[in-house]
């Protein structure tokens, strides 16, 4: 489940340490292309969205590509990652598909906007209740800070009678030192009709661009003992996240 602001997945804390969603930085002597377009990997071992893991504590593969028109503003994308969840929960799907779109640009001098829509697919996943899911989000930035607000339009990853749930996003990305990104996040989880499901997490990592590649380590955790693996593993308890991925 991908957070355009930070998926909680190393490419989006990457794409903020090098520009938004991948774009290259312009210099004064440079102009910003038209059409970017920007492809991630990433390997993980583990997978955690909203604080919850969700590839049962194990490695994790991911990749996407995004597209902007820097004119617009406007974006699109996808991103792929390997999970577990669903087959645990009964269902018949080890992976997960987000396709997104939305538009990006700035309200005054280092304030900006960001809008759009992202849905969580998982082929063939044979719930009860389809773990497929449509958010609508919007953000807004300055400097280095951010708040953020989704909203389901449909059931919430298999809840069922969900629809109408939100997410909020507060975090900031600081560069410390030259290639060095301090990531910070407290989120919380409304699950609607579901109030035992519903909990807070937080993030706090760092991210280090190497050029070639880029490591980024984090301490999560979500508070809550709802979200258990098949053996009773607490999937929300405190975990080390570390990925290296790579943009290009």
């Amino acid at each position: 489940m991908k957070n355009l602001t930070t998926k909680l997945s190393l490419a989006t804390a990457l794409t903020l340490a090098m520009g938004t969603f991948g774009a290259p930085v312009a210099h004064a002597e440079e102009a910003t292309p038209v059409h970017v377009i920007t492809g991630n990997v990433a390997l993980t071992n583990e997978y955690r969205y909203r604080g919850i893991s969700q590839s049962r504590g194990e490695a994790a593969l991911q990749g996407g590509a995004d597209y902007t028109h820097s004119p617009s503003g406007t974006y699109a994308g996808v991103w792929a990652s390997t999970i577990k969840w669903v087959s645990d929960a009964g269902g018949d799907s080890n992976i997960e598909i987000d396709l997104y779109g939305g538009k990006r640009g700035e309200i005054a001098p280092n304030i900006t906007y960001d809008v759009g829509g992202l849905y969580y697919n998982y082929p063939s996943n044979g719930l009860a209740v389809s773990a497929n899911t449509f958010e609508v989000y919007g953000q807004i930035g300055w400097g280095p800070g951010y708040i953020k607000y989704s909203h389901s339009t449909t059931n919430l990853f298999g809840f069922s009678d969900s629809k109408g749930s939100g997410y909020l996003d507060i975090g900031t990305n600081v560069e410390v030192a030259s290639g060095l990104t301090l990531n910070i996040h407290a989120g919380r989880q409304r699950v609607a009709h579901n109030g035992q499901y519903s909990y807070s997490d937080l993030k706090l990592g760092l991210t280090k661009d190497f050029g070639f590649a880029a490591l980024a380590v984090a301490v999560v955790k979500a508070q809550t003992d709802q979200y258990l693996s098949p053996t009773g593993r607490n999937l929300a308890k405190t975990g080390v996240v570390v990925s290296l991925s790579k943009t290009f």
